[in-house]
Protein backbone atom coordinates (compact mmCIF):
# COMPACT_ATOMS: atom_id res chain seq x y z
CA UNK A 1 0.00 0.00 0.00
CA UNK A 2 1.28 3.44 -0.91
CA UNK A 3 1.84 6.19 1.62
CA UNK A 4 3.28 9.67 1.33
CA UNK A 5 6.38 10.46 3.38
CA UNK A 6 7.25 14.10 3.99
CA UNK A 7 11.00 14.59 4.16
CA UNK A 8 12.51 17.38 6.30
CA UNK A 9 15.13 19.68 4.81
CA UNK A 10 18.13 18.05 6.58
CA UNK A 11 17.34 14.68 4.93
CA UNK A 12 16.54 15.88 1.42
CA UNK A 13 20.12 15.35 0.29
CA UNK A 14 19.28 11.62 0.54
CA UNK A 15 16.09 11.94 -1.55
CA UNK A 16 17.59 13.93 -4.42
CA UNK A 17 16.10 17.11 -2.98
CA UNK A 18 12.53 15.82 -2.87
CA UNK A 19 10.41 17.04 0.03
CA UNK A 20 7.84 14.29 -0.44
CA UNK A 21 8.26 10.70 -1.57
CA UNK A 22 6.00 7.70 -1.95
CA UNK A 23 6.72 4.48 -0.09
CA UNK A 24 5.09 1.10 0.42
CA UNK A 25 4.59 -1.20 3.37
CA UNK A 26 2.16 -2.55 5.92
CA UNK A 27 3.98 -1.09 8.94
CA UNK A 28 6.20 1.91 9.58
CA UNK A 29 9.18 -0.47 9.67
CA UNK A 30 8.26 -1.74 6.17
CA UNK A 31 7.97 1.83 4.91
CA UNK A 32 11.41 2.74 6.26
CA UNK A 33 12.91 -0.38 4.66
CA UNK A 34 11.27 0.53 1.34
CA UNK A 35 12.69 4.05 1.60
CA UNK A 36 16.14 2.66 2.42
CA UNK A 37 16.08 0.49 -0.72
CA UNK A 38 15.62 3.61 -2.87
CA UNK A 39 17.36 6.22 -0.72
CA UNK A 40 20.35 4.53 0.95
CA UNK A 41 21.37 6.08 4.25
CA UNK A 42 17.90 7.21 5.26
CA UNK A 43 17.31 4.33 7.71
CA UNK A 44 20.57 5.13 9.51
CA UNK A 45 19.45 8.72 10.00
CA UNK A 46 16.08 7.61 11.42
CA UNK A 47 16.86 4.50 13.46
CA UNK A 48 19.44 3.25 15.93
CA UNK A 49 19.78 -0.03 17.84
CA UNK A 50 16.85 0.84 20.12
CA UNK A 51 14.47 1.93 17.35
CA UNK A 52 13.57 5.46 16.34
CA UNK A 53 16.39 7.87 17.20
CA UNK A 54 15.66 10.17 20.14
CA UNK A 55 16.04 13.31 18.04
CA UNK A 56 13.62 12.12 15.34
CA UNK A 57 9.84 12.33 15.61
CA UNK A 58 7.67 10.39 13.20
CA UNK A 59 3.96 11.02 12.85
CA UNK A 60 1.36 9.10 10.90
CA UNK A 61 -1.28 11.69 10.28
CA UNK A 62 -1.32 13.64 13.53
CA UNK A 63 -0.31 10.74 15.78
CA UNK A 64 3.23 10.36 17.15
CA UNK A 65 4.19 6.73 16.51
CA UNK A 66 5.90 6.58 19.92
CA UNK A 67 2.41 6.65 21.42
CA UNK A 68 1.13 4.05 18.97
CA UNK A 69 3.10 0.89 18.18
CA UNK A 70 6.41 2.49 17.23
CA UNK A 71 7.98 0.82 14.20
CA UNK A 72 5.21 -1.79 14.17
CA UNK A 73 2.49 0.84 13.72
CA UNK A 74 0.30 -0.23 10.79
CA UNK A 75 -0.02 2.13 7.83
CA UNK A 76 -2.95 2.40 5.46
CA UNK A 77 -3.19 3.34 1.82
CA UNK A 78 -2.98 7.10 1.51
CA UNK A 79 -1.53 7.77 4.98
CA UNK A 80 0.78 10.76 5.32
CA UNK A 81 3.95 10.14 7.32
CA UNK A 82 5.85 13.13 8.63
CA UNK A 83 9.48 12.91 9.69
CA UNK A 84 10.28 15.78 12.02
CA UNK A 85 13.76 16.30 13.50
CA UNK A 86 13.62 17.43 17.13
CA UNK A 87 14.82 20.94 17.72
CA UNK A 88 17.29 21.72 20.47
CA UNK A 89 19.32 24.63 21.63
CA UNK A 90 18.65 28.04 22.99
CA UNK A 91 20.23 29.96 25.83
Amino acid sequence: MAVTVRIPTPLRNLTQGRDEVEAHGKTLRDVIEDLESRYPGLRERLLDEQGIRRHVNIFIGEEDVRFLQGLETPVREGDAIHIIPALAGGK
